[in-house]
């Protein structure tokens, strides 16, 4: 069941109708989780024992970890990392057709498919292990809390990533006078309206970037999908993520914010500031400070950038693009550290180059997202190869430059438009503005597709 599925918006329709009923106030905590439960087995249920496991797992190792730390949070953590890396990372060792192990249940896990959502509710199932043990005077949740914590449908299948000890504290009674109806609103259209009219128009096109299909491309079409590229997966993750933050509000729950213009970045660590932020700060809380961050001199320090940002990229799939993806961000990253000290030390040289800076980062971004679109090593190389070598395929593929631009202008508009712009043009003509966002959803939405992060 998909955020853009009519499925969907029944369920959400009764839940909501439910949710906030007099006779079911007391009980709304079990009826989000088995809300989640549902949500998370349509069409999937035979990875609900799984789910099941994953957080009544974390549940008895938190419990244990309560009483000695030192021990059974190790174990807890091992115990999730153990759950993604063999549900993530097992077909680089088995053949999903040709397993036969000699053990019926042996096979029949060996062929499970990839849960979705699997690296977002491991991640949440660490923050609850971390977050409510280093404290003992913090308040520990019920089974039922931690259920809803870590399979809260909203965020379940793609984020954010939601820390315990700020989701937590805000599980108690909800009133429907509390919800703030039209924020609800602003958050979930525009999510809509970025995923159906940006990001699966978009789709169409950059579908060529798949082997073989960018075989038919011409060389300058190649780089414009390249760009195309970073404007649609942008729309897909933000548009996401905004339906998300709406849906929270509407059953009381603030989830956080997870881009913030990530394509008007100046630097590499500016970009993920923007970026994803949920899990870039998650990465840096549970991973890079543990390692020792930036507190034992340049060397380690540039050495754990580098394994952060290559367990990121692993982090998204079983691949060697990935993992290129991640790491020639972390070079990159390192790179920056050692060299624009000086200029960010001069304030007037820095706002004199800024607008350069912004555009080689979003360029630099731009071509290692062809590793993320391409995770076989092989073809994102060989599509880099024909960026810069002309194609001899007869009958080319063609792209209309107009449909591009204007399916790309959303993104473009909201990054590069002066705030103060926006924010005037925005109360002169809100309604004007969602009433066109509306509209172009419903009439202009691309064929549907899923959401680029539901695989992961």
């Amino acid at each position: 069941m998909t955020f853009t599925s009519w499925q969907f918006g029944v369920f959400v329709a009764v839940v909501f109708a439910t949710y906030y009923l007099p006779p079911v106030r007391p009980f709304q905590v079990y009826l989000l989780v088995l809300s989640s439960l549902f949500f998370y087995g349509y069409g999937q249920a035979e990875l609900l024992p799984m789910l099941a496991v994953a957080v009544l797992g974390t549940y008895l190792f938190l419990i244990l970890a309560w009483r000695s730390r030192a021990i059974w949070l190790p174990v807890g953590i091992a115990f999730n990392l153990g759950l993604l890396a063999f549900f993530k990372y097992k077909f680089l060792f088995f053949d999903p057709i040709s397993i036969s192990t000699g053990f019926s249940a042996a096979d029949f896990l060996l062929r499970l498919p990839l849960p979705i959502g699997i690296s977002f509710f491991v991640f949440h199932n660490i923050s609850l292990l971390v977050d409510l043990t280093k404290d003992d005077r913090t308040r520990r949740p019920s089974l039922t809390e931690a259920f809803l914590y870590i399979i809260f449908f909203p965020q379940l299948v793609s984020g954010p990533i939601t820390r315990a000890e700020i989701f937590l504290p805000q599980i108690r009674e909800k009133f429907l006078a509390d919800v703030d109806f039209i924020a609800a609103a602003k958050w979930i259209l525009t999510g809509y309206f970025f995923k159906l009219f940006v990001a699966n128009n978009l789709n169409e096109m950059t579908a060529y970037m798949e082997f073989p299909l960018y075989e038919t491309v011409r060389l300058e079409d190649k780089w414009l999908l390249v760009f195309l590229y970073s404007y649609q997966i942008y729309a897909d993750f933000f548009g996401y993520t905004a339906i998300a933050i709406g849906l929270g509000l509407l059953f009381g729950y603030q989830l956080p914010i997870n881009f913030n213009l990530p394509y008007i970045s100046a630097s590499f660590s500016e970009f993920w500031t923007r970026w994803h932020i949920s899990l870039s700060t998650w990465l840096r809380t549970y991973l890079y400070i543990p390692l020792g961050g930036n507190r034992h001199g340049p060397a380690r320090t540039y050495l754990n950038i580098m394994i952060v940002m290559g367990l990121g990229g692993l982090w998204h799939g079983a691949a060697l693009g990935y993992l290129a993806w991640g790491t020639m961000h972390g070079a990159l990253l390192v790179l920056e550290r050692m060299l624009l000290g000086k200029i960010d030390d001069h304030s007037r040289l820095a706002a004199a180059v800024r607008p350069v800076r912004i555009g080689f980062v979003f360029f630099c971004v731009s071509m290692l997202w062809i590793f993320f679109k391409l995770p076989n090593f092989d073809h994102a190389l060989a599509y880099l190869s024909g960026m810069f070598t002309a194609s001899t395929f007869p009958g080319q593929a063609r792209f209309f430059n107009s449909l591009a631009f204007i399916y790309s202008l959303p993104v473009i508009i909201q990054h590069l438009a002066p705030a103060s712009l926006l924010e005037a043009a925005r109360r002169r003509a809100e309604p004007y503005l969602y009433g066109l966002m509306a509209a172009l959803t419903c009439v202009e939405a691309g064929p549907s597709t899923s959401f680029i992060y539901f695989q992961f």
